[in-house]
């Protein structure tokens, strides 16, 4: 925290969803936050790109759960509740459905209708002071560090483009199309993007891309308007500890990400609203409580579903979709699918965490936000 006269304002390293939420908790818990972003504006990574907030982790809804934290859903949102899944190749195709919405559609960026550009109004709305432009490498009074990941253990790249055709979500598991990962076309009021999601051979991005491009072209009739590349990066390692003394890590700063399918928007703004309570309140163990209790056990969950998930190949991925119901609620199957469970706790300790090592393990005695002590360590005299 920093001194500014009478008050002590809470420093933020970050302008994405995590260190917003940080931000606004932080204000409407009676404090004062301070958010540093190294770019010119918030989302300014992303270009419109559509992604998932995920809503089947638990029964109530994901909005009802960030409404409790502060967060108005003043931002697009559009609530999906089927999705056309087709296995390798296209021959078998499912529909699957939800009574409730599965996620809920949101778009990526600087532009109003955008989740990053909702934030940053409630933010300053809030009175959250936010420094574009400034890169913050140091918090020695303390603070939140939600820069985003530092590593890619998944990577996503595709289009966005203007189409004329329906509202639809469709997903292909194809590892000639994404090694590990999925293909998907989600389109949304005359939007669109088509991605693909690789947990492997990131080196060949562009021929999956293709690949990507080639499928729903030919089963959809996919015809690309004024379409524009992108790209992203997420990794998935849970930390051992989210602090370090007075400085608190959230998001994928953190690695809170879902290790299977790489949603990741609902952890980083609980994990962000987490922080800025505990951190006001001069609690950190608060923090550590917090996402032990309630990102921990799904993480684990998810990293050993995603352990089997790899070993399916195109195969497997055509035995799953075949034998599954199209009647069954997709949404309460997925949230079975993610609920703790013992023997995967296990298996997650056994066996699936060897491929996830934690990234985050700062040097106990600095504050850097992202630690660089160990480039200046000593050589071992063994």
């Amino acid at each position: 925290m920093a001194e500014n006269k009478d008050r002590w304002i809470i420093e933020i390293s970050g302008a994405g969803p995590a260190g917003l939420a940080a931000a606004l908790a932080i204000m409407h818990a009676g404090g004062h936050a301070r958010v540093y972003e190294r770019r010119g504006d918030v989302g300014a990574r992303f270009h419109g790109d559509f992604q998932g907030l995920e809503n089947w982790t638990t029964k109530s809804d994901v909005l009802e759960e960030l409404a409790e934290t502060g967060i108005v859903p003043g931002f697009e949102h559009t609530p999906v509740n089927e999705v056309i899944c087709f296995g390798p190749g296209g021959d078998i195709e499912r529909t699957v459905r939800s009574q409730q919405p599965l996620f809920y559609l949101v778009r990526r960026g600087s532009e109003p209708g955008t989740l990053d550009y909702s934030l940053k109004e409630q933010a300053l709305a809030a009175g959250v002071e936010i420094h574009f432009g400034e890169t913050v490498r140091n918090l020695p009074n303390g603070g939140i560090v939600t820069e985003g990941p530092h590593r890619a253990d998944a990577i996503a790249a595709g289009y966005l483009f203007e189409t004329d055709m329906a509202n639809g979500a469709y997903v292909i598991v194809s590892e000639q199309l994404a090694p590990g990962g999925y293909a998907y076309l989600l389109i949304c009021n005359g939007r669109a993007t088509l991605a693909t999601c690789l947990f492997d051979d990131f080196h060949n991005e562009h021929l999956y891309l293709q690949r990507s491009v080639d499928f729903f072209t030919d089963k959809l009739g996919v015809h690309m308007n004024n379409a524009r590349r992108f790209g992203g990066t997420g990794n998935f390692a849970l930390p051992k500890t989210a602090r370090k003394r007075n400085i608190l890590y959230a998001g994928e700063a953190a690695g809170f990400q879902d290790p299977l399918f790489g949603f990741g928007i609902r952890f980083a703004m609980l994990s962000g609203a987490a922080a800025g309570r505990a951190l006001l309140a001069g609690d950190y163990e608060q923090y550590e409580s917090f996402w032990k209790r309630r990102l921990r056990d799904y993480h684990k969950t998810a990293a050993t579903n995603r352990w089997f998930y790899e070993r399916l190949g195109d195969r497997g991925y055509n035995k799953m979709l075949k034998h599954f119901p199209n009647s069954r609620d997709i949404r309460e199957r997925m949230r079975s699918a993610y609920a703790p469970r013992l023997w995967k706790r296990a298996w997650y300790h056994l066996i699936a965490a060897r491929q996830h090592t934690p990234l985050l393990n700062p040097h106990a005695d600095c504050d850097c936000t992202w630690c660089r002590c160990t480039r200046h360590a000593q050589p071992s005299s063994a």
